[in-house]
């Protein structure tokens, strides 16, 4: 197996580690700041799996800057294995792949994929460009050391590669296990100076290239070894550090899940944004239990700090991808209004996972209305405020007063639905007035029960505005 070995300065450690203490400082109390609401942008994996090309990143970021990035879309991320000259599709090619590593043993995009990458240039000139449309510019990687990095079959010389900006080697850096089980690329890396130093040089080649936002594999759930953990606190504090240390804004995500949630107090102190379930695809029964996935992480929601309920199965998908053949969303009209819905008032980011370009008209009409957005950006307090057997009631207070409401159908055909909200359940006293913000069209005021029915599997989401109940009705 080859290894594809390009160059790289290296720097003096000390005067790094020094500039890097002081940007720590200044900068690691504010790193809410870079995400004031839910991110919002595209992600290559549902549609091209580990096999994205460059022409087919810029295809969808020209699409979201000339038709999606008036409505806040703004994030081009191109996901897993992106140095991997010769990539396989359902799976992965795990049994000769072609690395593309740097002389200090840290990926660099395969220039087969990435032409402009090509002599040491990183994804810089492919950030640039995403930048230049106005767009935001976002890559994935895997938690820890790559094993190109250490294996001497994998072409890493005898003795490891020397840490860029440190007096380490990749040879000294304490390793903990192997990675994640459904992909061998990398080993986990023992919280250490050696294992600090290479976090940092890889967020200030990140930040060199222009990075925007990373997503970070392998961290929170669930592909951990029998016996143990399945949750990387050591290298989330080590990514923070570095990131922190960088000299750049860098929106940090973290993956898969279900995140566990007796750590939310720690990933909401590291993170931006981080995923409450495992992949999610586009099934009725997936969407089913993401709602209670949502509600578990209400309390820990907050500007900055954004539970994620993964990418926007919609569109077409599986193109190259890695979950069942090239198709068109398997959610039906109703069910995509719903999962827009859910995901708007729950306040979690939207990342649409289809190819742009090749979306008719609908799915473009559903992800741009500007209502719909309106409360994932600026709705506040979310909350589920009612589930029975047949429907589930969410509330969020809206900015000019009033509450944001949704009612989401469990019900099938033929089964019993409770198509009447009483304003009193969402914290309202009648007279109300209503406005349905999928319609975008008044409904008028109501003096008692406000009219909800829905599809089987769909939804409602209305903007209801009234006094407020009073305390403890």
């Amino acid at each position: 197996m080859t290894t594809r070995l390009l160059s790289a300065r290296l720097v003096l450690a000390t005067c790094l580690v020094a500039v890097a203490s002081c940007v720590s400082v200044a900068r690691s109390e504010s790193f809410a700041d870079w995400a004031p609401t839910p991110p919002r942008g595209w992600n290559s994996w549902d549609c091209y799996g580990d096999s994205v090309t460059e022409e087919e990143v810029l295809s969808n970021a020209e699409f979201m800057a000339e038709r999606l990035a008036e409505f806040g879309w703004e994030y081009v991320v191109v996901d897993i294995r992106w140095t991997v000259q010769n990539p396989g599709t359902r799976p992965y090619n795990q049994t000769d792949p072609v690395f593309t590593v740097d002389g200090h043993g840290r990926f660099m995009p395969a220039p087969n994929r990435f032409p402009s990458a090509a002599g040491g240039r990183g994804f810089k000139p492919l950030a640039d460009k995403v930048q230049d449309l106005g767009l935001r510019f976002g890559i994935h990687l895997m938690r820890g050391l790559p094993r190109a990095a250490i294996e001497e079959s994998l072409g890493a010389p005898a003795g490891g590669y020397p840490i860029e900006g440190s007096a380490f080697k990749t040879s000294d850096i304490p390793l903990t296990d192997h990675g994640a089980v459904w992909l061998r690329d990398m080993r986990g890396m023992q919280k250490s100076e050696a294992a600090q130093d290479y976090y940092d040089s890889l967020m200030r080649l990140y930040a060199s290239w222009g990075v925007d936002f990373i997503k970070v594999d392998d961290l929170n759930n669930p592909y951990a070894q029998p016996g143990q953990p399945n949750y990387s606190g050591d290298e989330i504090e080590m990514l923070r550090a570095a990131i922190d240390r960088c000299g750049r804004e860098i929106v940090l995500s973290t993956s898969p899940g279900p995140t566990p949630i007796d750590q939310a107090e720690h990933i909401s102190r590291h993170a931006n944004l981080w995923r409450v379930s495992n992949d999610f695809w586009d099934e009725w029964p997936a969407l089913e239990r993401q709602f209670e996935q949502l509600h578990l992480w209400t309390p820990y929601r907050s500007e900055g700090h954004w539970p994620d309920g993964d990418m926007l199965p919609l569109g077409r998908l599986a193109i190259r991808g890695e979950r069942g053949g090239e198709r068109g969303t398997r959610f039906t009209p109703a069910e995509q209004r719903t999962l827009m819905t859910a995901w708007c008032i729950a306040k979690s980011p939207l990342i649409f996972g289809g190819d742009l370009p090749s979306s008719d008209a609908a799915t473009i009409e559903l992800i741009t209305n500007p209502e719909v957005l309106k409360v994932n950006d600026h709705g506040v307090n979310p909350k589920q405020v009612a589930r029975s057997g047949s429907r589930i009631v969410w509330t969020a207070d809206a900015p000019a007063g009033g509450k944001y409401v949704a009612v989401i159908r469990l019900s099938e055909t033929g089964e019993p639905f409770e198509d009447q909200l009483d304003p009193q359940l969402v914290g309202l006293t009648a007279p109300v007035r209503a406005r349905d913000l999928w319609a975008r069209e008044d409904l008028g005021e109501f003096a008692g029960a406000i009219p909800v029915e829905a599809e089987p599997h769909g939804s409602r989401l209305l903007l209801i505005e009234g006094a407020d109940a009073p305390a403890g009705e």
